[in-house]
This record gives structure tokens, C-alpha cells and sequence, in this order.
């Protein structure tokens, strides 16, 4: 029988297939113990498990590349480190030899007394991890058993579950998934931003889909109207249809646009800089006409591996993504690792009482100096090469980046002396995430070649809502009125200063967001290559003296809801 369910469209796309339903992770195992003599074989067993799926989420890594490496390999970080943590380890093997349990309840013990920790924690990003636990004790378990790992799917599936992990989104893709209902998350979610650059259709928020829908189910998904269709009648088939062809000819049609100037109607050009983390990034930024690298995150080379890189090792992949640009600027970020991104090498603290507010961005890199040389050093040297700028992430002070352009000019002397060709010039701006940092701005602006609004950070921060807590997914808006004022107040300061300002945030690849920000005077944005085209499809319907006019009800909007009608308000503009 028919049946409908409405969520929210996190990733467009439509999809026709039979459900695959998941239910929520509950690790049900009875109690069971072992005799003495069986205590050093069940160790070994379990041992051998942890082992398995370490090297299965290496396997992992190592065949990611370019934007999923970078978003998905800081979840597969974390869980690698919780499969090293010796709290956890060594928590098991006292419960086997001890308690003489088995190993599948050992670990449903150790499971219930961490997630119990967790969640009595008044930290609402430490209570969130309780998902990442979960996942790790359900990865071993399978493991105990020789089974995979609950991220199966086959070709023609669409998955319906309570919730899906960054890590599993490109591993379904790859076998074949069509799509993903889920009934929580966010549209926000790292989820949601990987499944969009993919082009997996993805539904979140779907009430009650887990109670009504079964194994084996047909569905139509509507991943741009958050519509899922059970068992679709004939005209539900065609409606799906006619969704395939629309995006199909849209495709088509942006492909038309990769060598076509990002220009508004009324004939003003419009910067558009990618988003890159790896060579295949830097390439297909290059191929879809960007006018540079916006924002390179160099944690991508410490993410995966053990050792920090050297000097000549950061060099090397720096000369190569200018040299990759061909004369066009590219913009290289310093080392931002800490809070949600945890590495292998021992950089990151590991027990901060809250990481989203402690030792990362360019606080890290001061507390090291030696790590922050290395990278500056290779940096200058890469400036050799072509137009280079370097962007420092987390400022919050004048001091702060005074302290790293002092270190930037002391470091290219020393490169000169030694023989070093070092550009006469490299501009050094900062990420403007911080709060403190934008209000502050007026003091410190002189100090400054150039910005680039980092909206992800910025909104959290200013919402105080933690954009990986799925239950605040609602809350985390870029549509807040306080947040709008304040990005506009930063581009205004900007211009009137005559410094560079682009917005390198989640919002700035997203089209729905691009009238509101060329409205509030943008003109430079920096996003993930797979959106730049319809971007640029945007920008060249939109009257941009129009939208200038209409700023100021934008900035009287009072709340949301308002902000949300400006915007629909906005629209027809884009027709003319």
C-alpha cells in the first residue's frame, strides 16, 4: 500500500530502489562466561578482532582521495584512535580475565560503562561521540565473528536507518546504494555535506520511516523535496522519472559553463576560488576555470600517518599545487588540526576537557614553533614558484598574527640567505571563525593582506551550537540574523579597508546562499570544485544592483523566517 514520508532534502538527487532497514545499533549479547583455561584463546580471539579492523579502516583510508580523504578520514581518525585508546583495551582484558567473561560481553560491558561516561558529561561534543563508540564496538564485534562490518549494501538498495557515519557514505556508494532516508540528522551534518558532493541522494528526519517500512519495500526518493514514497503508484513512477531527465539536462548544461566567466547579468565578475585538499582537487578546480585554490587544508598530510611531514616532504606538495595553477593564485592554509580533527602524530591533545574550544588552528601551530617553522619555511619556498598566499586558521588577536608574520619574515631572510628563490611579496591573511576575530577586526585589519570569512566555525561559535550534535542540527544556522550581520559587517570592513575577502564556508558552495552573500557586497568565494558550476550557474542569473537594493530588509530581518522569505523574495531575480 502506498504511503508517503516527509523529511528534509539534504542531497538532491532522485532514486528508485528496494529497501535495505537498519536498525539502530544496540549491541544485544547475553551474558556468558568461560572456563579458566579458555581465558588466553578468547584474549587472542579478541585481539585478533581489534587487529582485523584496524586494518580494514586502513584499507579504507588509503583508497580515499582528494574532498572524501579529507571528510571522511577524520571520522576514520578518530576511530582509529579509539581502537588505540588503553582505557578501552585494557578495560576488555581485565573483564576477561577477571570476570571470566566472553569476549562479546566483555565488550557490551565496556561499551555500556564508556557511552554511561559520556553521556553524563555536561560537554554536549563529548556526549555526541557516543556514536563513534558505538561504531568501533560494533566494527570489532562483527570482526569476533568473521562478518563485515553493518555497512553492507547492494546495488539497487536504498538504505533506511536511524542515522549513517560520514565513513560509510563513499563505502555505499561504491556498492551500489542508491540512496539514504534516514529518520534523524541534519542537513548540516558531515553526512549530508560528503553525500551532496557525491551526488547521493540523501532524506534526513524522516519520522516513523524505521516503524513503517520493510525489508524489501520499494521506494521513490526525492532527495531535493525530502519525499520518500513507499510501494509508488504509476504516477509517482513518472514524477521520478521526470526528475532524472531534469537533472540529467542540468548536468548537461553545466558542463556547458566550465569555460564560461562567472558573471552576473548587470556584467560584474564574480571570483570564484576551490576548495582543495589533494592534486585531483587542484586539477579539476583547474579544469572547471577557477580562478585559483581559495583554501588548500594542509592537515590532509598529517591526517594519515604516524610521523610528522618535514619540511622538504610539505615543500614538495606545496610546489606542486602552485605549479598545478598555472599562474593562478593559490592560497595555502596553515596546519588546523585539533577539536573534531584528530591525527596519528601525538600534535593533537587528546583528553582537552572541550577540543572545539582548546589547543588548534593557529594556537597549536604557536605552541609549537618548530612545527610551525617547518611549514612557514616550506611555504616561502613554494612562493617561488607561482602566486602563493598564506591563509592562518583560528585567529582570535592581533597578536597572533603578528606573532606568525614576525616568524613568516624572520624564516624569509633566512631562505634568502641560504639561496632560496622566495616571491617579494607573499600576502598572509586570516580566517575570520572566530567571533572575537570579527568583532576585533578594526584593530587588526592593517595587519592583514587579505580574509577569508570561514562560516562553518564562525556559525557554531556564534550560536554556541556544536554543528556535529545531530540533535541541534536545527539550530545551526547560517541564517541566524546575528550571523548574517556579522559576515556583512566583515565584508564592509573589509572593502572600505581595500583588503580581499572571500567566504571558504560550507555556505559558499551552496546556490541557495549565493544571492544573500552577493547582496551583501561578496565578490570573491572559495568552494568545493564539485559545486562550482552551479554556482556559477547562479551568479550568471542573478541582477547584481538588485540585490544590492534589496540588502537592507535583508539586515533588518529579525529572525530566520524572515531571512528564509528574503531569500525566496530573492528568486525571481535570478529569472531575469
Amino acid at each position: 500500500m502506498r504511503q508517503e514520508f516527509t523529511g528534509q532534502g539534504a542531497a538532491r538527487g532522485s532514486a528508485l530502489g528496494r529497501a535495505r532497514v537498519r536498525l539502530p545499533h544496540v549491541l544485544e549479547v547475553a551474558e556468558e562466561r568461560i572456563p579458566a583455561e579458555a581465558i588466553e584463546d578468547e584474549l587472542e580471539r579478541l585481539h585478533r578482532a581489534i587487529a582485523t579492523v584496524r586494518e580494514e579502516m586502513h584499507g579504507l583510508r588509503d583508497r580515499l582521495h582528494g574532498a572524501l580523504a579529507q571528510e571522511v578520514g577524520e571520522f576514520l581518525d578518530l576511530h582509529a584512535l579509539l581502537l588505540d585508546d588503553p582505557e578501552l583495551l585494557s578495560g576488555l582484558d581485565e573483564l576477561i580475565r577477571t570476570g571470566r567473561y566472553s569476549a562479546d560481553y566483555a565488550l557490551r560491558l565496556q561499551r555500556d560503562r564508556i557511552a554511561g561516561v559520556f553521556a553524563s558529561m555536561d560537554d554536549a561534543y563529548f556526549r555526541s561521540r557516543v556514536e563513534d563508540i558505538d561504531q568501533v564496538i560494533g566494527r570489532i564485534h562483527a570482526a569476533l565473528h568473521r562478518r563485515h562490518a553493518d555497512m553492507q549494501g547492494v546495488a539497487g538498495e536504498i538504505l533506511v536507518t536511524d542515522n549513517v557515519a560520514p565513513a560509510e557514505i563513499a563505502q555505499l556508494q561504491a556498492q551500489g546504494v542508491m540512496a539514504i532516508v534516514t529518520s534523524g540528522g541534519s542537513t548540516l551534518s558531515h553526512s549530508a555535506i560528503l553525500a551532496r558532493s557525491l551526488h547521493l541522494p540523501l532524506v534526513v528526519g524522516a519520522a516513523h520511516v524505521l516503524q513503517k517500512v520493510n525489508d524489501g519495500d520499494v521506494l521513490v526518493v526525492d532527495g531535493a523535496g525530502g519525499l520518500v514514497v513507499v510501494e509508488p503508484n504509476a504516477a509517482d513512477l513518472r514524477a521520478h522519472r521526470a526528475r532524472v531527465r531534469d537533472l540529467a539536462r542540468e548536468r548537461k548544461q553545466l558542463n556547458r559553463l566550465r569555460r564560461e566567466p562567472s558573471r552576473t547579468i548587470d556584467g560584474v565578475d564574480i571570483r570564484l576560488y576551490a576548495n582543495a585538499e589533494s592534486r585531483d582537487d587542484v586539477a579539476e578546480a583547474h579544469a572547471l576555470g577557477a580562478a585559483g585554490i581559495g583554501l588548500y587544508r594542509t592537515e590532509f598530510l598529517f591526517l594519515q600517518r604516524n610521523e610528522v611531514p618535514d619540511e622538504d616532504e610539505q615543500f614538495r606538495t606545496y610546489r606542486d599545487v602552485v605549479l598545478g595553477m598555472t599562474g593562478r593564485t593559490v592560497t595555502i592554509r596553515t596546519l588546523d588540526l585539533g577539536a573534531d580533527k584528530a591525527d596519528r602524530t601525538g600534535l593533537v591533545l587528546r583528553d582537552e576537557p572541550n577540543p572545539a574550544l582548546g589547543l588548534r588552528g593557529v594556537r597549536l601551530s604557536l605552541a609549537r614553533p618548530g612545527l610551525l617553522d617547518d611549514q612557514l619555511r616550506a611555504l616561502l619556498r613554494a612562493s617561488g614558484y607561482g602566486p602563493l598566499r598564506i591563509l592562518v586558521p583560528m585567529i582570535s588577536s592581533r597578536e597572533e598574527i603578528r606573532a606568525v608574520r614576525t616568524r613568516m619574515n624572520r624564516l624569509a631572510a633566512e631562505l634568502r640567505a641560504e639561496g632560496h628563490e622566495i616571491a617579494d611579496h607573499i600576502p598572509l591573511g586570516a580566517m575570520i571563525e572566530v567571533p572575537a576575530a570579527a568583532i576585533a577586526l578594526p584593530g587588526f585589519i592593517a595587519d592583514l593582506d587579505f580574509l577569508s570569512i570561514g562560516t562553518n566555525d564562525l556559525v557554531q561559535y556564534v550560536l554556541a551550537v556544536d554543528r556535529n550534535n545531530e540533535a541541534l542540527g536545527e539550530m545551526y544556522s547560517p541564517l541566524h540574523p546575528a550571523v548574517v550581520r556579522l559576515i556583512r559587517d566583515v565584508i564592509r570592513l573589509a572593502q572600505r579597508k581595500g583588503k580581499p575577502v572571500a567566504v571558504c564556508g560550507e555556505i559558499a558552495g551552496d546556490a541557495r546562499f549565493v544571492p544573500m552573500l552577493l547582496a551583501m557586497g561578496l565578490t570573491e568565494l572559495s568552494l568545493h570544485p564539485v559545486t562550482l558550476l552551479e554556482v556559477r550557474r547562479t551568479i550568471r542569473a542573478c541582477d547584481l544592483q538588485a540585490l544590492k537594493a534589496r540588502a537592507p530588509s535583508l539586515l533588518k530581518a529579525r529572525g530566520r523566517l524572515e531571512i528564509e522569505r528574503w531569500m525566496a523574495a530573492a528568486a525571481p531575480d535570478l529569472a531575469r
